[in-house]
């Protein structure tokens, strides 16, 4: 899914030791960042207020998040250096440090489905409902037509209206309905605006083809024709260090896993953690992160019962093999995507040319954070790295301020004591 363009190396050595403005400045060489584009990363004045009150209703101001890259990403042979947009600490470590181990080992493999997305037309009143249907799928050909006219250049880029779903549900509250879903190729779009549109434009005439009136016309954030999926395989061999024997690891990641299968409170927590890494891309390229939220845990749930996002196995050479697949409704054009400055220089970091493209490399650090997560539980447990980079927010809550900041986050991290309480303590000896 992506086109020729000049190969960058996503390792980034030693970055974590930088300062803010030399991390910016080996990214900026990395990919060959304009320092238009620097400027905006550097997040000095990205968003004019002018535009932040076009984007939204009674602005007051603006909000900041931290903008971090994480490096060693290879998809399909590719390297990436992947923006994220997040509070939490150890994500953007944690994804890092798994696709430096991936990598190893070949890194990640992805594909994708054609970017369809569904609207749907409710259609009530109906004395007839299966025969309604059967007069709406006849008339399939018209209302195609009829939802192209309304974006002939979408139709002119290779998408628009390739067909349409006709479903019927008996219910308590209004009796029969009939829904109408029309299926849209939206190409690099996310499509909402697309889709919402067709809909409201062919409700009129599938009322008076069904025989009854229509009420909702909204898109479905389930978008189940739009997966995206990526896998990765580990040997023993990567997984071990001088502590840890990578057979006895992949054991106990595959009992970890094994709980999230089958218990939706553990799989909960577990999907969390997959969302811990593709939420941050979502938010950082400008696109609908809600939207993939909800498209996420409603595919998790499909079969009735709350189940894992990904699957992890062992296959015969004793290696471990993890995949995912999930609704994923990216675009590149449209929306914050195309307005947003800093969403706009971080799909230039990305180098993506494709919606595809992007779903592809966001559902791999969706499967990297996860696999992270579970070597985590499968070995120290989650809070060891977590609370060690959690120790620089601990310093800041003691009244730490410039250099001290780091140092009194190592020397509370060394000891195992991240408390406020412990960095108070470090801030009075220095």
């Amino acid at each position: 899914m992506t086109k020729d363009r000049t190969p960058i190396d996503s390792r980034l050595e030693n970055l974590r030791r930088l300062d803010p403005d030399a991390r910016l400045e080996m990214l900026a060489q990395a990919v060959g960042l304009s320092d238009a584009d620097r400027a905006t990363l550097a997040g000095r004045d990205v968003l004019p207020m002018q535009l932040a009150d076009g984007m939204i209703e009674n602005v007051i101001g603006k909000f900041e998040l931290p903008l971090a890259v994480a490096s060693n990403f290879r998809v399909n042979g590719r390297d990436y250096l992947i923006p994220m947009v997040v509070e939490e600490p150890s994500v953007v470590a944690a994804a890092s440090y798994m696709a430096k181990i991936a990598r190893g080992c070949g890194g990640f493999f992805t594909s994708s489905d054609q970017p369809v997305m569904r609207a749907q037309v409710q259609i009530l009143g109906l004395t007839d409902p299966q025969g309604a249907r059967h007069r709406l799928l006849a008339a399939q050909d018209e209302l195609r037509q009829m939802c192209n006219a309304r974006d002939k250049v979408l139709v002119g880029l290779g998408g628009g209206c390739i067909g349409i779903e006709v479903h019927v549900f008996e219910t308590s509250a209004v009796g029969a309905m009939a829904v109408l879903h029309i299926l849209v190729d939206v190409r690099d779009a996310m499509g909402a605006n697309t889709v919402n549109t067709m809909a409201e434009a062919i409700a009129p005439r599938v009322a008076e083809i069904a025989g009854g009136h229509t009420r909702l016309r909204i898109l479905s954030n389930l978008a189940d024709r739009r997966l995206a999926r990526a896998s990765v395989t580990l040997t023993p061999q990567a997984l071990s260090t001088d502590t840890l024997d990578g057979a006895d690891l992949i054991d106990a990641m595959l009992e970890a896993y094994a709980l999230a299968q089958i218990d939706p409170y553990r799989a909960a927590t577990h999907n969390k953690g997959i969302m811990n890494g593709i939420d941050p891309v979502v938010v950082a390229t400008g696109n609908d992160w809600r939207a993939i939220e909800a498209g996420a845990h409603a595919w998790a749930a499909r079969s009735g019962r709350y189940t894992s996002l990904t699957t992890w196995e062992r296959g015969a050479n004793g290696a471990l093999t993890g995949t995912i697949e999930m609704p994923m409704a990216l675009g590149l054009v449209g929306g914050a995507t195309k307005t947003h400055p800093a969403a706009q220089a971080a799909l230039r970091v990305l180098g993506v040319t494709s919606a595809q493209e992007l779903a592809e490399v966001t559902v791999a650090v969706g499967l990297a954070q996860n696999m992270a997560a579970l070597r985590a539980l499968a070995s120290e447990g989650i809070q060891k790295g977590h609370m060690a980079l959690h120790a620089r927010n601990i310093a800041i809550l003691a009244g730490a301020t410039g250099a001290q900041i780091e140092t009194v986050a190592r020397a509370i991290a060394a000891e195992g004591r991240v408390s406020v309480d412990a960095a108070r303590e470090k801030l009075a000896e220095l």
